[in-house]
């Protein structure tokens, strides 16, 4: 099979991937075979191949956006020809303290999909069975990919912020994920603000439906119940958190942040104002959030890359130059 290879040791700056035929996945017990029909880009490949995260394999297939159809490991639940979604949690040892409490994401022995195991830039991909999620059929291939990390981990985020609906909620960076998010909140009733430095990006916000968008230099007129970060910036997580009510909270959505500044703790997180991290997502999560998203006909902007065009894609992330979510098609 064609596949798009990440090597620590062999990646060039502009072309961390290198395209190569490669064996087509030997079938394990407990897992399928997929053939790939789309593998959304996401942001985290871009930690992954610009060595913000460590490397785990000396070579590595990314993605975890995957949307595939079955074609070895059938059952009665899923046959042959089963049309699947895959996201960044791939396994769980399923027996230590978080994985009993329905708290899975945080599990030590916790496999990530296209980081510790191969993932779907690539025409095949092998994927442990029981991490797999049957996805609405309204929604085509290109369109479902970005919703299985940027759309599961947006809607996590908001369950960590603790959104109630009606509330007034701070989104601060607006990607893929940001305009996910602000879908669910207008359908929850809730006033969106819309922090982000890019111009384009705000008119989106706009277009989305939020009561105010300003850029990385302001802050929003009101005092908010909830914040989301999407930025990977402590700089930005303070500016959220100077935006909050007394015991509002703040949820980071990011795998990778850079040092957080000093702030000040009378000011800004007093009153019982608090910090959470979001930290990968559960198997509920992504059940909830697909049955959400079909039900509000949900639908991504995407723009679509041929697989050998990878290095590309990754760019368009990198350089903010697409609008909406990159989607690498074998």
């Amino acid at each position: 099979m064609k596949a798009a290879i990440y090597s620590a040791e062999s990646a060039r700056p502009k072309a961390p991937l290198r395209m190569e035929e490669v064996p087509r996945p030997r079938l394990r017990p407990d897992h399928v075979l997929l053939h790939v029909l789309a593998c959304g880009v996401c942001r985290t490949d871009l930690h992954i191949v610009e060595g913000d995260l460590p490397p785990i394999l000396s070579d590595l297939i990314p993605g975890h956006q995957i949307v595939g159809e079955v074609v070895e490991g059938a059952s009665h639940e899923m046959p042959t020809g089963t049309r699947v979604g895959v996201s960044w949690i791939g396994d769980t040892d399923g027996i230590c303290q978080y994985c009993r409490r329905g708290m899975e994401n945080l599990c030590d022995e916790i496999v990530f999909t296209g980081y510790s195991v191969n993932g779907g830039y690539a025409e095949y991909v092998q994927v442990h069975r029981d991490f797999v999620y049957l996805l609405p059929p309204g929604l085509d291939d290109v369109h479902a990919a970005p919703l299985l990390c940027a759309g599961i981990i947006g809607f996590r985020s908001l369950r960590v912020a603790g959104v109630e609906p009606g509330e007034k909620v701070g989104l601060f960076g607006f990607g893929c994920s940001g305009a996910l998010a602000i879908e669910i909140l207008r359908a929850w009733k809730c006033e969106v603000y819309v922090v982000t430095r890019d111009a384009s990006h705000r008119s989106r916000a706009a277009e989305l439906g939020a009561v105010w968008v300003g850029d990385e230099k302001t802050l929003p007129p009101v005092p908010l119940d909830r914040a989301i970060t999407f930025a990977p910036s402590g700089k930005v997580v303070v500016s959220a958190l100077s935006s909050l009510r007394k015991a509002g909270v703040v949820a980071i959505n990011a795998i990778h942040l850079d040092r957080m500044p000093s702030f000040d703790y009378d000011k800004l997180l007093w009153g019982e104002r608090q910090i959470r991290s979001v930290a990968n997502m559960t198997r509920q999560d992504a059940v909830d959030f697909l049955k959400l998203a079909a039900a509000l006909k949900i639908k991504p902007r995407v723009n679509v890359f041929r697989l050998d065009d990878a290095n590309r894609a990754l760019a368009a992330i990198k350089h903010e130059l697409a609008q909406g979510s990159a989607v690498l098609v074998p």
